[in-house]
C-alpha cells in the first residue's frame, strides 16, 4: 500500500517536448520540428509582401493596356493569390520564399514530400483560417494543437516544420589514407573518427595519450600513433568529392 505523502504527490507530467516523431514505411524514425505561431507568421508577412511588390509591378504594366490589360490584372490577381503558394510548395520542396528565409518547409503528416492535393487543400482552407477576420480561427488553432497546425493543415494532412539543415562533413586533420590492419567493428570506426575530429580541441599530451590507447590494439607503434591514426581515420571516411 503507498504511504500517504506518496500518494499526496502529484502525478509527474510529462515534458514538454517540440518535436513530432513519424516512422517511414521503411521502418525508419524521423524526428520533425514543428514550427510554432511566430516563424510561420514572419514566413506569411514576407510572402505578402512579395506578392503584393509583383501584383504592383504587373498592374502598372497592364493599366498601360487599358481594358484589356484591366482584363488580364483581374485573372494575374487570382493566379498570383491561390497559386503562389501551391507552386512554389510543390515544385520547391515545400518551401515558399518566405519559408525558405525562414528555415521552414511543408510536408505530408509522415514526412514526405508535399503533392498537389495536400497543397491545393491546405491553401484553399485560407478563407476559412482568416474568418472571422485576420486569422483569427487560424491562430486559435495553431496555439491549441501540439503540432501547430492551422485548421487548413488539418484538412490537408500536412505540417510546417523546420528544415533542418545538412551535415556537414567531418574536418579531419591532413594525412594519407591508410587501410585499416584488420576489419573495425562501429564502434572503433567511431571511436578513430572521433579522435581524428577533436584531436584539434586536445592539447598535445591529451593527444597522444588517447593515440597511444587507440594504437595499441591496432597494433600502431607509439611514436607514430597520432599520426598513423589521423591516416586510418582518413581511409575510413574516403576521399572528398
Amino acid at each position: 500500500m503507498p504511504s500517504r505523502s506518496s500518494a499526496s504527490l502529484p502525478q509527474q507530467q510529462p515534458p514538454l517536448d517540440t518535436r513530432y516523431q513519424v516512422e517511414t514505411p521503411e521502418g525508419i524514425d524521423l524526428q520533425l520540428r514543428p514550427a510554432g505561431l511566430v516563424p510561420r507568421a514572419l514566413a506569411f508577412a514576407i510572402d505578402l509582401a512579395i506578392r503584393g511588390l509583383i501584383l504592383a509591378v504587373m498592374f502598372i504594366v497592364l493599366g498601360l493596356l487599358g481594358q484589356v490589360g484591366m482584363g488580364l490584372g483581374t485573372i494575374l490577381l487570382f493566379l498570383v493569390t491561390w497559386w503562389y503558394m501551391v507552386l512554389f510548395e510543390v515544385l520547391n520542396q515545400g518551401r515558399s520564399p518566405g519559408k525558405q528565409l525562414l528555415g521552414l518547409r511543408v510536408v505530408h503528416d509522415d514526412g514526405t514530400p508535399i503533392g498537389w492535393a495536400a497543397s491545393l487543400t491546405r491553401n484553399l482552407l485560407r478563407f476559412v483560417d482568416i474568418l472571422p477576420f485576420g486569422y483569427s480561427l487560424g491562430i486559435l488553432s495553431c496555439l491549441n494543437h501540439p503540432a501547430f497546425k492551422r485548421l487548413g493543415d488539418i484538412a490537408a494532412g500536412t505540417l510546417v516544420v523546420y528544415r533542418d539543415a545538412a551535415p556537414a562533413r567531418p574536418q579531419l586533420p591532413e594525412a594519407d589514407p591508410l587501410p585499416t590492419p584488420f576489419p573495425l567493428s562501429l564502434a572503433e570506426q567511431r571511436a578513430l573518427l572521433g579522435f581524428a575530429e577533436r584531436g584539434a580541441q586536445l592539447s598535445a599530451a591529451r593527444r597522444a595519450e588517447l593515440a597511444a590507447l587507440l594504437a595499441e590494439p591496432l597494433q600502431v607503434p607509439a611514436e607514430h600513433a597520432e599520426a598513423r591514426l589521423n591516416g586510418i581515420a582518413r581511409g575510413l571516411l574516403g576521399s572528398a568529392p
